[in-house]
């Protein structure tokens, strides 16, 4: 009494596909394959959008050391 044997899911799925058709059961398929592969997408689109952070030079209201601020290119040297 505790299982379906082979036989009894076969006539299950007879009834299910008598009821509901097949084209609708492979279009039913369809969006869900369709469902899955936006996701997938939104996913992949999420993980391109991440930026890394900038580190901060300063912090208003403290003096930034000297071997951590940033220092001046030759150019800016050269025409000063």
């Amino acid at each position: 009494m505790g299982s379906f044997s082979l036989m009894h899911w076969v006539i299950v799925l007879l009834v299910v596909m008598l009821l509901f058709g097949g084209g609708r059961i492979s279009g039913l398929m369809g969006d869900v394959a369709k469902g899955i592969k936006s996701f997938k997408k939104g996913m992949a689109d999420d993980d391109d959008d991440v930026t890394p952070a900038k580190p901060a030079t300063r912090i208003e209201g403290h003096r930034v050391p000297e071997q951590d601020a940033p220092s001046a290119t030759t150019e800016e040297k050269t025409k000063a």
